[in-house]
């Protein structure tokens, strides 16, 4: 069997301030099998970020190890081994869509050629091949994320992370965008962490949910997703669906009680 794309094995991590120190996250232990999508869902508060943000390279853990593709974490980014999809879009606005989707590509080197080759490819991944020329405010806060989404994707990482992508968008849109991040998840086979607060959002997602205790973050429970691959909108209205919000549910419940 294949070695986990990440693997974590009793993390902690703890950040020293003024008032103290604040334990973000204890002894969490999680493996990531390469395609999965597994979301993480907790309490504001509960370390779900901050495990990404480890993934990353942006925080040190503390205590215990983790690893991304086999490497340390400072290692994986510097291959280039995921891309990062934050809650806002960042987008920068005196840039074109089709210039901020690039920008990675410049920063590491590519010819202009190539990086006109990616830009197109993942444009028509996220259904915006029409929009390159348009500036991020002539676009909706939807259309803005699918941008970040395929700026993260222009380089090809095979690990993409995303802090709760969608939080800030009504309803109706975040449920197109999940019916399309769940088509695009299919056609790319990317490894994929998300970070969520929705209980439906991360059910109908994922095939591994991560129910997080407030802090210090902690696991409370690792859901195998028995859904079906193909996930029209209307599956979150079946006894199978329920159960597994249910479970979730008792899940934050549970983590609630014993925090």
């Amino acid at each position: 069997m294949p070695d986990p794309v990440i693997r974590a094995e009793a993390l902690d991590l703890t950040f020293e301030t003024g008032d103290g120190p604040v334990h973000a996250l204890k002894d969490v232990t999680l493996d990531v099998s390469e395609g999965e999508f597994v979301s993480f869902i907790g309490p504001s508060g509960c370390g779900k970020t901050t495990f990404l943000r480890c993934v990353a390279a942006l925080e040190t853990p503390t205590g215990g190890t983790l690893t991304v593709n086999g490497l340390p974490p400072d290692d994986a980014r510097k291959a280039r081994a995921y891309g990062y999809v934050f809650q806002a879009a960042g987008l920068y606005p005196w840039r074109t869509i089709g210039k901020n989707v690039t920008l990675p590509l410049e920063i590491m080197g590519y010819a202009a050629e190539e990086r006109a080759r990616r830009r197109d490819e993942v444009l028509r991944l996220v259904e915006l091949e029409q929009f390159a020329k348009k500036y991020p405010w002539q676009l909706s806060g939807g259309m803005q994320q699918r941008a970040s989404i395929a700026r993260a994707l222009a380089f090809d990482a095979p690990i993409l992370l995303m802090d709760e992508p969608f939080g800030a968008l009504d309803e109706i849109v975040r449920d197109r965008l999940n019916e399309e991040l769940l088509d695009l998840w299919a056609r790319t086979g990317k490894t994929t962490l998300f970070v969520t607060h929705s209980i439906p959002e991360a059910v109908y997602l994922s095939t591994k949910i991560v129910v997080m205790s407030p802090r210090p973050g902690r696991i409370t429970d690792i859901i195998d997703s028995p859904l079906p691959a193909e996930r029209p909108l209307d599956i979150r209205d079946t006894p199978e669906f329920l159960a597994v919000a249910h479970r979730v549910r008792e899940g934050l419940r549970e983590g609630m009680e014993t925090a």
